[in-house]
């Protein structure tokens, strides 16, 4: 019959033991979450520096179109065209929202737009004022209704 010692030397080294092994798991564990954090901190300092090379290359766009946007070189000439374009709709669209918000307050009839936009100037509400007025949408249908009565 094994004595009271021998329970409790094998009790000892099965603690030692389990002991020995909880401590290498947490070192593991340590060192899988510094890695992790490692890997964490990398990865959104490489999210930065991408953020920043995309607000860079809007200011440098930014700035070459003021710069140039009369006389661009060659190879950016139907992108300058297009921001220009851009802004021309935004203008427009930005006439048409001041109008209707006028419109509801006895203001006159919306604003239509006259850029070359065909979404721009396909709006039904802006067609109905139109009926070739001057700043006409130039929609066939649209204005030569009036002309039909």
């Amino acid at each position: 019959m094994p004595s009271n010692d021998d329970f409790k030397k094998k009790a000892r080294d099965a603690f030692n033991t389990l002991a020995d092994v909880s401590v290498e798991a947490y070192k593991l564990a340590e060192e899988k979450a510094k890695v992790l954090a490692k890997k964490a901190k990398l990865n959104a300092g490489i999210a930065n520096e991408r953020a920043t090379i995309r607000r860079l290359h809007v200011e440098i766009g930014a700035t070459y179109y003021k710069m140039f946007k009369d006389a661009p070189n060659e190879a950016l000439t139907q992108q300058c065209k297009d921001v220009t374009a851009a802004y021309e709709r935004i203008a427009c669209k930005q006439k048409e929202l001041e109008d209707l918000r006028n419109y509801g307050s006895g203001g006159e009839a919306a604003h239509q737009c006259q850029c070359d936009d065909p979404e721009c100037n396909a709006d039904e509400t802006a067609k109905d004022a139109c009926h070739g007025e001057p700043g006409c949408c130039g929609d066939a249908d649209c204005c030569n209704e009036d002309k039909a009565d």
